[in-house]
């Protein structure tokens, strides 16, 4: 029975040295041919997928040299200083007739009965210009609000068009203090957009 116990595992122990002797000749073989070593659907070997294709224009820099943001803010500025001439030019004639009033009360010039009248004129006309003036200050930023809009479809309506060539994933809009807090230079796409803006608005203006 003990003999029998040790043939036993004299033939296991042969069977495991078999094993190792092929794998360390496969070892060898297949480092010699070049071939790897590594599975083919091992994921090291597998490619990464790119990320998104993302570039920003600096919204500063539209602002500040598109020709038809400039045509839009003069165009809200001529609009602000009419309004406010007007204005100016309303207080200054009420300030002249409240300091006559004044004058007249001052020197007796002026019954008490008529005196109560011209006051309260002259409260209806300083009530009507405040009245104005709050009118004329949110007629100022409908318009400047309309112009945002504006500009806003006009470029995103520009970009439509644009991406249609180069297939950005995102085109992210940059501005100082924004909440974009620092970007790649080599992903500012700003001139490009600003040059072909300027040439369809300087062909439209034809």
């Amino acid at each position: 029975m003990e003999k029998r116990a040790v043939n036993l595992n004299t033939i296991l122990l042969l069977v495991v040295l078999a094993g190792l002797v092929v794998l360390y000749i496969l070892f060898f073989t297949l480092q010699r041919s070049g071939e790897p070593l590594v599975a083919d659907d091992d994921t090291t070997q597998m490619e990464l997928p790119a990320g998104p294709n993302i570039v920003y224009v600096n919204i500063d820099t539209l602002n500040e040299h598109y020709e038809f943001v400039k045509v839009l803010k003069q165009n809200l500025e001529r609009t602000g200083n009419r309004l406010q001439r007007e204005v100016l030019r309303e207080q200054d004639a009420l300030e002249k007739e409240a300091a006559e009033f004044q004058r007249k009360i001052s020197t007796n010039s002026i019954t008490e009965e008529r005196a109560r009248v011209v006051y309260e004129e002259l409260m209806m006309k300083r009530q009507a210009l405040m009245e104005k003036k709050d009118r004329y200050t949110q007629q100022v930023a409908e318009q400047e609000y309309n112009m945002n809009i504006q500009l806003l479809d006009t470029v995103n309506s520009f970009l439509a068009r644009f991406n249609q060539q180069f297939g950005y994933d995102y085109i992210l809009a940059y501005r100082t203090a924004g909440e974009i807090l620092t970007a790649n230079d080599s992903l500012d796409i700003t001139r490009q957009v600003l040059d072909q803006l300027n040439r369809e608005y300087a062909s439209r203006k034809k």
